[in-house]
């Protein structure tokens, strides 16, 4: 049974940086679609960022597209969320999510298979 747990998230100045990572346990990511999501307090969930199972053709939210940048390391099984040039509207907890769908558009269309418990990322000065 594939887990995931995020790590990473904090307190950080508007126009600082964060890397969260998603590290998953019981399979191996490199069979699954790989997202990550947002949600802010009074908001609804918000998709940020995917990634294929091949690690090939990653694709943003426009709001974070060019600030925050998607990977992954097959040997540590784990997918990062590098992000840069942070906001107060990006605070949020922050949560990766896997599909079996390999594809990132088949994987969002029809929705996670499998949730990390999140991670706060707070920017504010």
């Amino acid at each position: 049974q594939l887990q995931l747990v995020e790590s990473g998230g904090g307190l950080v100045l508007p126009g600082g940086s964060l890397r969260l990572s998603c590290a998953a346990s019981g399979s191996i990511l490199n069979y699954y679609g790989i997202g990550w999501f947002r949600q802010a307090p009074g908001k609804e969930r918000e998709w940020v960022s995917c990634i294929n199972s091949s690690g090939s053709s990653p694709i943003y939210a426009s709001s974070v597209k060019g600030r925050f940048t998607i990977s992954k390391d097959n040997a540590k099984n784990t997918v990062y969320l590098q992000m840069n040039s942070l906001k107060p509207e990006d605070t949020a907890v922050y949560y990766c999510g896997a599909s079996s769908n390999y594809a990132c558009f088949s994987a969002l269309r029809r929705g996670m298979d499998y949730w990390g418990k999140g991670t706060q990322v707070t920017v504010s000065s």
